[in-house]
């Protein structure tokens, strides 16, 4: 590979809710030289200059709803300088689309765990996700100068419950109240807290390894002891780190840490600098593309509405995969068929923004536009190329919007537009009836909808129950299909592509149609 195509690592972080994503985000951001000072991201007001979490909800909340782009620079020894994308993803369950459709457009991931919960009921959902695509899973166990679980347990857990094999980066002098700093097992250097917060503010001492006498001088003898026999059983037991492993997603680094106290932080960032995988090729309906190739290709992940209200924007973020993007080059979106010319494309530095006169694979761009582009969309030079893997998924919840001032009607089409596009809902509208259907997948999406209602398009609206249960798309015999639309019209809707909506009181209904009409296909997902 060239320089072009080696000197970017695009990475997620993904979580269960409350192990510290946002905290090492933060961290990373200051390590990085993104932000200036520890607390701008949970910042407010005109003080927010860098933050992740931006929506009102999210600042009511404590929780991140969207995906944010980060992006920073910074040279390593070996590496030259480096372009670090940190793609910010919810961690709640309920906007696991948003999630899913994050992971497609990096080329590895940060897992965070809480050291005293372990592997979570999110956290696996997320593996999994990454699983399907060979995506690259760095471990960083969080929060252990806290109360917490053993190492070797969690460890374990992780091989066990992930099926990967693990191996130790880091290890911990101590957990919780005889927490006493973090040994780095590749450098041989010891990370030790200062200060009368326990902040690390660069107490870091070398050695020539865990039998170096002058650790006696830096821990105490309970703590040395207990280092030296559990980092030295930890190297013995577990696989040492393969590098093809870890990249073709059979392996995963485990680093200790804590992203509050910023310990462990610089080595987790400094293990995706060298080890994570430059852009790899991304699927398409012809073939893997390569980051080397010469024509300029990237697609759309996410559209996100109103970044600044402000301005009532409407920004396509589009993931690279080659080429070299100038500024103001004409591509053509794959849903449009014509191409359209890019003046302003902008890269994101935390929060700020600033034009790009330049974009290579694995940057993340954004797009203004006035609907032009969905999430899905493939842009291109030649339109030739579609990328894959960027899926509808069927709404397990369904609701009716109903508006307490029906003037407000056109003012909710393009609203619930909008949220769809950014695939914060899916709307279904009705063959028989007016009334407008709303698909999600977790309750506190409908929360998000309604706020943004108010907040950014003054609709006043609230939810009701909707008689139907799921929604599954068809598809099939084009005959057997319309036989089967033309007796169903009541439970029928057409999806914002005009494609056809199976609306089903309950799985029992779909798996009855199912089996009465074998020749049409109800599907559960809708391929973008």
């Amino acid at each position: 590979m060239n320089q072009t195509t080696t000197d970017r690592r695009t990475f997620a972080i993904i979580s269960h809710p409350d192990a510290g994503k946002t905290t090492l985000t933060e961290k990373l951001l200051l390590k990085g030289g993104a932000i200036h000072l520890a607390g701008e991201v949970k910042a407010r007001g005109q003080a927010r200059r860098a933050r992740s979490d931006w929506m009102k909800i999210e600042q009511q909340r404590g929780i991140s709803v969207t995906s944010s782009v980060m992006t920073f620079h910074r040279s390593y020894e070996g590496e030259g300088d480096l372009t670090f994308n940190l793609l910010d993803t919810p961690g709640h369950e309920d906007f696991s689309e948003d999630t899913y459709r994050t992971l497609t457009a990096v080329d590895s991931a940060i897992m965070v765990i809480d050291a005293a919960k372990g592997i979570e009921a999110q956290t696996r959902k997320l593996f999994e996700v990454c699983r399907l695509r060979d995506v690259p899973i760095i471990t960083f166990v969080n929060k252990v100068d806290r109360e917490g679980r053993d190492a070797f347990e969690l460890m374990d857990e992780v091989a066990d419950m992930l099926a990967l094999d693990v191996c130790p980066m880091s290890w911990p002098a101590g957990m919780g109240g005889e927490f006493e700093g973090v040994y780095d097992l590749v450098t041989n250097q010891l990370h030790k807290p200062t200060g009368p917060s326990k902040e690390f503010e660069g107490d870091t001492s070398q050695h020539s390894g865990l039998d170096d006498p002058t650790l006696a001088d830096r821990l105490s003898p309970r703590a040395l002891e207990r280092l030296r026999e559990e980092a030295g059983l930890a190297q013995a037991a577990y696989p040492a780190f393969d590098i093809e492993a870890y990249r073709a997603g059979h392996l995963t680094p485990i680093f200790f840490g804590s992203a509050l106290k910023q310990f462990g932080v610089e080595e987790v960032l400094g293990g995706i600098a060298h080890y994570a995988p430059p852009p790899r090729p991304q699927p398409s309906d012809d073939g893997e593309i390569s980051a080397e190739g010469d024509e300029v290709t990237g697609f759309v992940f996410k559209i996100q509405a109103n970044m600044d209200p402000q301005h009532r924007d409407r920004v396509a973020f589009m993931r690279m995969v080659s080429g070299t993007f100038k500024r103001g080059m004409k591509l053509t979106p794959s849903g449009l068929g014509k191409p359209i010319a890019i003046h302003s494309p902008i890269l994101f530095f935390a929060q700020d923004r600033e034009i790009a006169d330049e974009a290579r694979p694995g940057d993340i761009i954004g797009i203004p536009n006035h609907g032009t582009l969905r999430v899905g969309d493939t842009l291109s030079e030649k339109n030739v190329v579609r990328f894959t893997g960027l899926p509808n998924f069927a709404p397990e919840i369904l609701r009716r919007v109903v508006l307490r001032d029906p003037t407000k009607t056109k003012q909710l089409r393009k609203a619930l537009d909008d949220l769809s596009e950014e695939g914060v809902i899916q709307v279904f509208y009705p063959e028989i009836g007016a009334q407008w259907v709303i698909g999600v997948v977790g309750q506190l999406q409908l929360e998000v909808l309604i706020s943004r209602l108010e907040a950014e398009y003054k609709v006043d609206a609230y939810l009701e129950q909707a008689p139907y249960d799921t929604a599954r798309w068809l598809a099939g015999d084009a005959a057997k299909v319309e036989a089967f639309m033309a007796i169903n019209k009541g439970s029928l809707a057409k999806d914002r592509d005009g494609d056809p909506v199976f609306l089903a009181k309950s799985a029992w209904d779909v798996g009855y149609q199912a089996e009465r009409n074998p020749d049409v296909t109800f599907s559960a997902t809708k391929e973008r």
